[in-house]
């Protein structure tokens, strides 16, 4: 299920140069001599569709940056019930570094690709490294003020608006041809109906509702009940109640 490739190299190791995590990730933060030490411990992973990448409570022995696709962060409660609690996407750092044991649930959303590297071996650089610890503090405030903004959502948005903040939120992390500042956006549903109703604390008849009237309105496309095409984001900001 996993496919793991080599990527040593005498110099910057050759998959890093193009990689989303070494430009705009945690691994931006590295010289290449750190790269390269890091490399010798790291391989690449193709993950399948609902594929656990990391159990609640779990002892934890690497981290890994995501490359693509789209992970799904879920907490279970005592009784076997299980709360969507947020989204990554690249280049997002996948893990908790200083914590031995995991508090969440992640799995794969989509397929997902990530580079993973021993949990050992990036706490050591962070403690060489502060550029490295001050670009992990900064996705981690980042992922706090979205859990805060989420809260809004959640709490005071229209059904309509959830489901527009939600499309909003896929739209703007994966659509790989969309270029910077453009207005349109065209992706696959990396949730299911019941996913995404989960997510949002709404129904599935709302989510399938909510969604044939923003199609209705001509604000989202929609083929084959999962690829949106959004042709003004601008549209679909608006009623997201932003």
């Amino acid at each position: 299920m996993n496919l793991r490739q080599d990527i040593h190299n005498s110099e910057i190791p050759v998959l890093c140069r193009s990689c989303e995590a070494r430009h705009r990730g945690l691994c931006g933060a590295l010289g290449s001599a750190e790269l390269l030490a890091l490399a010798k411990n790291s391989s690449r992973l193709c993950i399948q569709p609902g594929t656990e990448l990391i159990g609640d409570s779990e002892s934890v022995e690497s981290f890994s940056n995501v490359l693509s696709g789209v992970v799904k962060l879920t907490k279970t409660l005592s009784d076997g019930r299980q709360q969507i609690v947020g989204l990554q996407f690249a280049p997002d750092f996948l893990g908790r570094p200083f914590k031995n044991e995991s508090a969440l649930n992640a799995e794969a959303a989509t397929e997902v690709s990530l580079c993973s590297f021993p949990r050992l071996a990036i706490e050591r650089m962070m403690r060489e490294s502060p550029e490295l610890e001050r670009r992990l503090f900064r996705q981690t405030l980042r992922e706090l003020d979205e859990a805060r903004e989420w809260m809004v959502t959640l709490g005071r948005k229209s059904a309509g608006e959830k489901i527009a903040s939600f499309l909003l939120l896929i739209a703007r992390n994966i659509d790989p041809a969309a270029p910077a500042g453009s207005r349109t956006a065209s992706f696959d549903l990396p949730l299911t109906r019941a996913d995404i109703a989960d997510f949002l604390g709404v129904t599935i008849e709302t989510v399938s509702r909510q969604l044939t009237r923003l199609r209705t309105e001509g604000i989202i496309r929609i083929e084959h009940n999962r690829h949106v095409t959004v042709d003004d984001l601008g549209q679909l900001e608006a009623r997201s109640g932003r």
